[in-house]
C-alpha cells in the first residue's frame, strides 16, 4: 500500500475505479499481479532458487494445476510466440537489436497424432524439435523459420508434417539467453509454470526477487505477458507484511498489519478484476516482493506475527471489511472515509489519534513550497482532477474548508479566469509533480500564501493548522490526555511560546494573501488518514496494547475472527 513506511506517501484508488465482483481466495491459494497492462512483459524470466526444473500445464477454476509437460532446466524464458530476436545480452525482444545473436520465427514445421507429452517429447527428440500443446492436443514442432514458404521447404525436407504459424496468443519456453526452445503453448486457458515439478514447496527467481508458489501468463488478446503468482495466501501475507511494515517492529503491530493485509487481499471487490488476478503487488494494492532479495525480506518477528494471526480477518456486521486500508501517520487524527474517497464506511471512521504523539516518527512534520507558476502548471496536467476547468494562472490556493478533526475537506484555487474547488483526497493529491518532486504527504495541513478567504480556523504564527479548539485534546510531556477549550490557547513551536487564536464567521479557514507569489503548505503525518496508522500501531504496541485492541481503536464496531 505504500512504496517505503517512512518516506512515501499512500495513494490508493478503492473509492474511485469500478470494481468487478468475484471471488477473492479459491482453495486458500490467491493470485498476485507481478506484470501486467504497462509493465506486461514480451519475455519474463525463471531461475529455481530452491528446488529445479519446473512443470508446465494450466490452472483451472479451483486454482488446481493441470500438468502437461515438463524440463530439468533451471532457467527458462517465457516468451511472445512469433518474431523474436536474442541479442548479444541474451535478451529477448521483438525489434530487431543492434547485435542479433539469435532469431526464432513464427512458421514451424507441425506433426499432430501423439496421445501425451511422453510421445510428444520422444518424437520431437528424434525430429529434433519440441513439444506444444496447440488448442487442447500435443504436438511436435520443428524449428522456427521467418516465412511460411521456409517452413514449407523443411516440410519437404522432413518428408512429412506441414507448415503452422504461432499464432498471437502462444507462448514459447526456451532455455534463458538461448534459442532452445523446450515447449510450446497456445490455448484458451491461462498458461501455468510449476517450479520444481511440484516436488517440494519451491522458491523461485523472478526479477530480482524470490517468490514462493507457482506462476500463470495470460496472453489472452495477444501483445505482452501478463505475469501472476498463484501463491498459498499465508506465504502471500507473509511477502506483504516487512514491504508494508518494518519487520523489526513490536510483535503486536506486525500480528495487526497482518490481519489487516490478509483482510484487504480477500475483499470481494477488485478494480483490477480484468487483469485474471485478486490482487497486485504494488502501491495500487499491497506491497509484495515474496521471500525478498539480498537485504529485503521478511524477517522471523514478521513471519511469526502472519502464523499468530493465521486466516483471521475484519469483519463488520458479520460480513468481510472490503477495504482495510491504512497508512503510515495521520498528523493526529483519522478521518471517515466518506470525507477523504465519498464512500461511507460504517468502520472506518475519523477519531483523535493520541498514540502517534507517543514516539518519534521521521518526517513527522513537513513543509513544502510552490510558487504560483508551478501551481498553474501543475493543474494544467491534471484534467481529471480540474474537470478540465482552466482557471489560467494561478493567485491564490488556500484551505476553504477543514472537517471537525482538523483535516482538509476543500481546497480552492483561484486563477485569473475563475476557480476550482476539489475535495477529499484530491485536496492532497492534486499536488503532486514529479517534475518539480513535489508532494503533500497527509490531509492534515493549512497553507500559508493563499488568498483572500476568511472564516474559522486556529492560526500559528500567521500558519493556518487547525479548524478550531472545540473537541480537541492535548497530550501534554507525562502522557496526560486534557481538552482544550475556548477560543484560545498557548502552543510551544521551535521559536517559543505562541498563542493560538480562533477566528469566526463560517467554515472556511483564513489565510494570509502571498506578497511574492509563493504558498507554504505545511503539515503533520504522512497518508490519506483512513484506517489504522501503522505508526500509531507502533506506538500501542509499545504502550502494551495488543493487535486486537489496535484493530479495535482504529476501525470501528470490527470484529475479528
Amino acid at each position: 500500500m505504500k512504496k517505503t513506511l517512512l518516506t512515501t506517501l499512500f495513494v490508493v484508488t478503492f473509492f474511485a475505479l469500478s470494481t468487478v465482483s468475484a471471488s477473492a481466495v479459491v482453495n486458500d491459494t490467491i493470485l498476485v499481479g507481478l506484470r501486467y497492462g504497462d509493465s506486461a512483459l514480451f519475455s519474463a524470466n525463471l531461475e529455481n532458487a530452491e528446488g529445479a526444473g519446473y512443470a508446465f500445464g494450466w490452472f483451472d477454476s479451483d486454482r488446481q494445476f493441470e500438468a502437461l509437460g515438463w524440463t530439468e532446466e533451471t532457467a527458462i524464458s517465457m516468451t511472445a510466440a512469433g518474431t523474436i530476436y536474442m541479442s548479444s545480452g541474451g535478451n529477448y525482444s521483438a525489434g530487431e537489436p543492434a547485435a542479433i545473436t539469435g532469431y526464432l520465427g513464427p512458421w514451424h514445421v507441425e506433426i499432430d497424432g501423439f496421445g501425451n507429452f511422453d510421445e510428444a517429447q520422444e518424437a520431437a527428440w528424434n525430429y529434433g524439435g519440441y513439444p506444444a500443446w496447440i488448442d487442447g492436443t500435443y504436438v511436435v514442432r520443428v524449428g522456427a523459420y521467418e516465412t511460411e514458404r521456409a517452413a514449407e521447404r523443411a516440410v519437404d525436407d522432413l518428408g512429412e508434417g506441414y507448415a503452422a504459424c504461432s499464432s498471437d496468443t502462444g507462448i514459447l519456453v526456451t532455455v534463458t539467453r538461448t534459442t532452445n526452445i523446450l515447449f510450446e503453448y497456445d490455448d484458451s486457458q491461462t498458461f501455468g509454470v510449476r517450479p520444481d515439478n511440484g516436488r517440494q514447496e519451491p522458491v523461485t527467481w523472478f526479477k530480482g526477487y524470490k517468490y514462493p508458489g507457482a506462476f500463470a501468463y495470460r496472453r489472452t488478446s495477444g501483445g505482452n505477458l501478463s505475469v501472476i503468482n498463484v501463491v498459498d495466501l499465508e506465504e502471500y501475507v507473509k511477502g506483504v507484511i516487512p514491504y508494508e511494515m518494518n519487520g523489526d517492529w513490536p510483535l503486536a503491530a506486525l500480528e495487526a498489519q497482518a490481519v489487516c493485509a490478509r483482510t484487504y487481499a480477500c475483499r470481494t471487490s477488485k478494480h483490477l478484476a480484468a487483469y485474471g488476478f485478486d490482487v497486485c503487488a504494488t502501491t495500487d494494492c499491497q506491497v509484495y516482493y515474496g521471500r525478498g532479495s539480498g537485504g529485503a525480506a521478511p524477517s522471523a518477528r514478521s513471519d511469526q506475527a502472519v502464523e499468530n494471526t493465521a486466516g483471521e480477518m475484519l469483519y463488520y456486521r458479520g460480513e468481510l471489511v472490503q477495504d482495510a486500508v491504512y497508512h503510515s501517520s495521520n498528523g493526529g487524527a483519522t478521518e471517515d472515509v466518506a470525507n477523504v474517497w465519498g464512500s461511507e464506511r460504517g468502520y472506518l471512521k475519523g477519531k483523535e489519534d493520541p498514540y502517534e504523539a507517543q514516539i518519534s516518527i521521521p518526517n513527522y512534520n513537513w513543509s513544502v513550497t510552490y510558487t504560483a507558476d508551478q501551481l498553474t502548471w501543475i493543474l494544467e496536467q491534471k484534467p481529471s482532477m480540474t474537470g478540465g476547468k482552466d482557471i489560467g494562472t494561478v493567485k491564490n490556493v488556500y484551505v476553504s474548508e477543514y472537517t471537525p478533526l482538523g483535516n482538509v475537506k476543500r481546497v480552492t484555487f483561484e486563477g485569473t479566469k475563475g476557480s476550482l474547488t476539489v475535495t477529499g483526497d484530491t485536496c492532497r493529491t492534486i499536488f503532486y509533480s514529479s517534475t518539480y518532486g513535489k508532494s503533500i504527504p497527509s490531509l492534515r495541513f493549512g497553507i500559508n500564501g493563499g488568498g483572500p478567504s476568511t472564516g474559522t480556523g486556529i492560526t500559528v504564527n500567521g500558519n493556518q493548522t487547525l479548524s478550531g479548539l472545540d473537541g480537541l485534546s492535548v497530550i501534554s510531556g507525562s502522557g496526560k490526555i486534557s481538552r482544550l477549550e475556548g477560543n484560545s490557547a498557548s502552543i510551544i513551536t521551535a521559536a517559543g511560546v505562541s498563542q493560538a487564536s480562533v477566528t469566526t464567521g463560517g467554515s472556511s479557514a483564513k489565510t494570509t494573501a502571498s506578497r511574492n507569489g509563493t504558498f507554504t503548505i505545511t503539515g503533520t503525518g504522512s497518508g490519506h488518514n483512513v484506517g489504522m496508522s501503522q505508526y500509531g500501531a507502533r506506538a500501542m504496541a509499545e504502550l502494551g496494547y495488543d493487535y486486537t485492541e489496535i484493530l479495535e481503536f482504529y476501525y470501528t464496531d470490527i470484529t475479528i475472527r
